[in-house]
């Protein structure tokens, strides 16, 4: 009886992974997360900040705006980590209107890895992970590369 079950567990994991590369779309996006209005406190435990900030096509500050990151991070962890809460509104002609929602701890100085847990409008039911790499740290100015891997339901 148990090898009837395990062999029924294992097909169903070998149909849904199936399915899954029939009807997901796999989409690798690349871009610069462009944090502006740095704060002194900003790492200090227990503080929340709401942001609104750049996301650009490249490392200049002058760049093409490509979205905007809305959000919210709050200082979690007594080392500086951070959690983040963030929607990444994407502006330009491809995606424009389409969201994907990012979520995760954020240790600081590091890659970070967070998974995506949504998206709208192109978008739609995605899921995937983003690994955000700092190439500026400054007083003034931060600048994160985002690599970003979304696999998304072909509905249509």
């Amino acid at each position: 009886m148990a090898s009837s079950h395990s062999q029924t567990v294992l097909f169903s994991i070998l149909l849904f992974l199936s399915l899954h590369q029939a009807c997901a779309k796999m989409t690798h996006l690349n871009f610069y997360f462009h944090v502006t209005d740095v704060q002194a406190n900003a790492t200090d435990y227990g503080t929340i900040i709401v942001m609104d900030q750049a996301l650009r096509e490249g490392l200049d500050e002058n760049s093409t705006l490509i979205g905007r990151v809305q959000g919210i991070q709050a200082a979690v962890g007594k080392d500086g980590s951070l959690e983040t809460m963030f929607n990444f509104l994407f502006l330009n002609e491809k995606y424009n209107g389409s969201t994907l929602a990012i979520y995760g701890r954020a240790p600081l100085g590091t890659t970070i890895e967070r998974p995506v847990i949504g998206g709208t409008g192109k978008f739609r039911m995605s899921t995937g992970y983003s690994l955000a790499k700092p190439v500026i740290l400054s007083a003034t100015r931060l600048v994160y590369e985002l690599n970003v891997y979304v696999w998304t339901w072909k509905l249509k």
